[in-house]
């Protein structure tokens, strides 16, 4: 089953785009490769914690994450 209310091509480009791999990405989140794979294709929905390293790792929000935005640049966060 795909579930489509996120954009999971972000989490892909942003990734390519930083010259990653998913191996890498799945460290950081601390899931199997194959866990991240399918949060990039839309197969498994990534949760709330996923997100937020996401955001943190590649300097951006989490509304861009998510489709909220097209604007990549962070909000100022909390120390």
């Amino acid at each position: 089953m795909r579930y489509d209310a996120l954009p999971y091509e972000r989490i892909r480009n942003l990734r390519v785009d930083a010259d990653l791999t998913q191996e890498a990405i799945a460290q950081v989140l601390g899931v199997k490769q194959n866990t991240y794979s399918q949060y990039e294709i839309g197969v498994s929905r990534y949760p709330v914690e996923v997100l937020i390293k996401l955001a943190v790792f590649h300097n951006t929000s989490i509304d861009y994450l998510v489709g909220l935005t097209d604007e990549p640049k962070p909000y100022r966060r909390k120390s």
